[in-house]
């Protein structure tokens, strides 16, 4: 945990000293150095060991500061700038479009030091006359804070699954085997979260919830009650814990997990057999019939198991009565991956370093893809550095036979349409990635046109993250999703279901017309380091959500099947 609060330490830094103005070489040095230690697997114990010098990026100055912290749980000058600059003032990085130096105008003209000064400053037209505003700019932030507001007490469920996670852990060291889970939407694995809720099946309730309200990740305890404990955690978000008995845990597991449309499904089938189903049992005529799992409460109310992902109440139950659920995809079924970026653009691992990486997680292939030419603020390709590129991965598979190098790009798509190389250079990558960079606001119908025009070259094998959205800070583009699916079907273009815990696109709920389209998906990282690579598993998740199988996803399948729907695709 240290680890990951020192790289919020040092860009809050790098974000305070823009906002008071500092020489722009300062507050780089400080994102530059959290950009380096975030690609660091064992970063907390690469801390303890004083060895952050050893990582180019980190000075003396800021590896004292980070020794510091570890040491003391602070750091002084970090306390010194929250003094001189209004920590209030970081939350306006949250709305889009707002950047610290926008915020340094706005804080020196307007004196506003918060959300609610800026959307009071906005409705007074304030904005409209300040440099580098204006009247569009003043609306886009209006448009921001509604955002904003919409998604208040809502987070990423990357950000929060694995803090469930260690707390199912620590429960499990009082708790007998197999009788404490994580439920809800985490468990549902939705992509935005609300809370925490951890059940419990035990007949020591009060010893459970002293345990779980002892916890260091608790800031406040809600309630302290029989059966149920809320606490609000460190992180802001809150957690439930509830405890029922032994034999009462699958009912209250099923129930609990939701969702709450999936459970009126549920009891309606119930009833309709004469049966009664609640989070305590399932009962015929007051009698509890005695179910030891959630499979067999499915298989008594006469279908098979629902996969917890697609308890959302859209036609899972029809499924399962008819016999027709998916056989979902799984992390065991992943080979390989795609859209990795390395320190030829803004990544920060080397090829060789990301290939043992991905070597180490069992998978037997990767595919390179950094930013292309375009991305200048990325550290876009030259056709020389790909060159270089290039030759780096052919000697790797040289070396390595057994774990193959796809060459790749992410490539920008230009306004036009077009992609972001000449045709003597496209025709030479393995597979190419078109993204959308720029430009995010242009009407409908012209971003249609964009992204189907390079959907249509033939060089273009993956449509990257396609609706560009950053969840919980960016609404995606405006475009029309089955519009674009029916084109990936027509053209063989495979579209990408970008598992960055940010992003998680293409979203879930299309993922079924994809099925239906019969387009191909692949589940990508977006790494930007050896430690992206485990995002993987995000994007399982959603694709199970989606109701994807093993044969709907490309990189479930060997190297030598990846290559060949590769070539197919560029002779089209």
């Amino acid at each position: 945990m240290a680890g990951q609060s020192i790289l919020q330490v040092l860009e809050e830094i790098a974000m305070l000293l823009e906002i008071k103005g500092e020489n722009p070489f300062k507050p780089r040095a400080y994102y530059n150095a959290a950009k380096a230690l975030s690609g660091i697997e064992d970063l907390e114990g690469m801390i303890r060991a004083k060895r952050l010098k050893e990582i180019r990026g980190v000075g003396d100055a800021i590896a004292a500061k980070i020794d510091e912290y570890l040491n003391t749980g602070a750091i002084a000058y970090y306390e010194e700038l929250k003094k001189e600059v209004p920590p209030t003032l970081l939350e306006l990085l949250q709305v889009p479009g707002l950047g610290p130096k926008k915020i340094k105008v706005l804080y020196d003209q307007l004196n506003v030091t918060n959300v609610g000064e800026l959307e009071y400053a906005c409705k007074e037209n304030r904005l409209v006359n300040l440099p580098g505003f204006g009247k569009t700019t003043q609306e886009k932030i209006l448009k921001g804070i509604e955002f904003i507001k919409r998604h208040k007490g809502e987070f990423l469920f990357g950000d929060v699954c694995h803090e469930a996670e260690r707390i199912k852990e620590k429960l499990q060291q009082v708790v007998a085997e197999g009788l404490v889970e994580v439920c809800g939407s985490i468990r549902r694995r939705k992509e935005v979260v609300k809370d925490i809720d951890i059940l419990v099946g035990s007949k020591e309730a009060e010893k459970v919830s002293s345990v779980f309200s002892g916890l260091p990740a608790v800031a406040e305890v809600l309630l302290n009650g029989d059966t149920k404990t809320s606490c609000r955690l460190q992180s802001g978000i809150e957690a439930d814990l509830r405890v029922v008995g032994e034999e009462a845990f699958p009912y209250a597991l099923m129930y609990f997990t939701g969702s709450k449309e999936h459970n009126v499904r549920l009891r309606g089938i119930a009833k309709r057999q004469g049966l009664k189903l609640n989070e305590y049992g399932l009962f015929k005529d007051e009698r509890p019939l005695r179910c030891k799992s959630e499979e067999e409460i499915y298989r008594t109310l006469g279908f098979a198991f629902i996969p917890p992902e697609l308890r959302e109440d859209l036609g899972e139950v029809e499924a399962a009565e008819a016999g027709m659920l998916p056989e979902l995809v799984t992390m065991d079924d992943i080979r390989g991956t795609f859209h990795i970026h390395t320190e030829f653009s803004d990544g920060v691992d080397s090829v060789a370093k990301i290939a043992d990486a991905a070597r180490r997680m069992g998978l037997s292939y990767i595919g390179i893809s950094d930013h292309s030419k375009s991305a200048y603020y990325a550290g876009g390709l030259s056709a020389e550095e790909l060159r270089w590129q290039w030759d780096m991965i052919d000697a790797h598979n040289r070396e390595h036979p057994d774990f193959y190098i796809f060459k790749g790009i992410e490539s920008d798509i230009l306004p036009d349409g077009s992609l972001d190389y000449p045709e003597d250079i496209l025709e030479k990558f393995d597979f190419i990635i078109a993204s959308v960079h720029s430009n995010f606001t242009m009407k409908r119908d012209d971003q249609m046109r964009r992204i189907v025009t390079a959907m249509k070259n033939p060089y273009t094998t993956m449509l990257g993250h396609p609706t560009g959205r950053l969840l919980l800070s960016r609404e995606g583009y405006d475009v029309d999703m089955r519009a674009i699916i029916d084109a990936a079907a027509e053209h063989d273009v495979i579209i990408e279901l970008n598992a960055s815990p940010y992003r998680l696109d293409i979203d879930w709920r299309h993922l079924r017309y994809v099925k239906e389209k019969g387009v191909m998906i692949s589940i990508n990282p977006d790494a930007h380091s050896t430690g992206g690579l485990t995002e993987v598993s995000y994007g399982v998740g959603i694709a199970r959500k989606g109701w994807q199988e093993k044969k709907d996803v490309l990189n479930t399948r060997a190297a030598a099947e990846v290559a060949k729907i590769f070539n197919k695709r560029k002779q089209i």
